[in-house]
């Protein structure tokens, strides 16, 4: 009799826990869900930037490549001055960070769904570090920037909330050298080939979101 009652107490402390864990569980696939969606309001945004950014570096190219130098001049300041700005793309990782540093990664007993956030994180990865790559790019051009263009025209195209505005009267660059030039279209060259990859991943991470999204609220039965 003793040793059937504490076999029937072991069962309901692992009854227990069992429920516990399981309730965790899908706990962590709600928060990563609503991380999933933050995402894909932050990739939608990021996507509007990159087509723009895009637009501007194809009309600098343009512009280079044509020699529309000389009565080009406000073009040339503003597409400059912007070119070194971004958008970072930033993924929501509360819940993956808490997975991987707490060990609580091994609740997620469904293999299916883990190997559903795990991909999902690696495609992640790889963005950031294109992200990183692009701004090693992006900022390979400030020496040529500052042999091309003048200082005190770019610092006059800032207004008082840091926005850039396009110069009206033409002011001449600091250099009309055709070397130059070409310095600088091979630097836009190289961030129009991460533009695209970016553009291409990110539009990748969108579908696989809200196909994560999709297939973990039918795994766990969520609304």
């Amino acid at each position: 009799m003793l040793f059937l009652a504490v076999f029937c107490g072991f069962l309901a402390e692992y009854q227990l826990e069992h429920k516990i864990e399981k309730d965790r569980e899908k706990k962590f696939i709600q928060t990563f869900i609503e991380d999933l969606k933050v995402d894909t309001a932050a990739i939608n945004a990021n996507l509007v930037f990159q087509k723009r950014k895009k637009t501007q570096l194809d009309s600098l190219t343009y512009l280079l490549r044509e020699q529309k130098i000389k009565g080009y001049e406000n073009e040339l300041y503003y597409l400059a001055r912007i070119l070194v700005r971004t958008t970072r793309f930033q993924s929501s990782d509360r819940t993956i960070t808490q997975l991987k540093y707490s060990g609580s990664l091994r609740l997620i007993r469904n293999e299916k769904a883990a190997d559903s956030i795990i991909s999902y994180q690696k495609l992640v990865d790889y963005i950031l570090q294109n992200i990183d790559d692009e701004r090693i790019e992006r900022r390979a051009a400030d020496p040529i920037l500052a042999r091309i263009f003048n200082p005190f025209v770019f610092d006059k195209m800032l207004d008082e909330f840091n926005n850039v505005n396009k110069p009206t009267d033409n002011p001449p660059l600091r250099s009309y050298d055709i070397s130059l030039q070409q310095d600088f279209a091979f630097i836009i060259n190289q961030l129009k080939g991460s533009n695209i990859i970016i553009s291409t991943r990110l539009k990748l991470l969108n579908e696989k979101a809200k196909n994560t999204i999709a297939f973990l609220k039918k795994e766990y039965h969520l609304e």
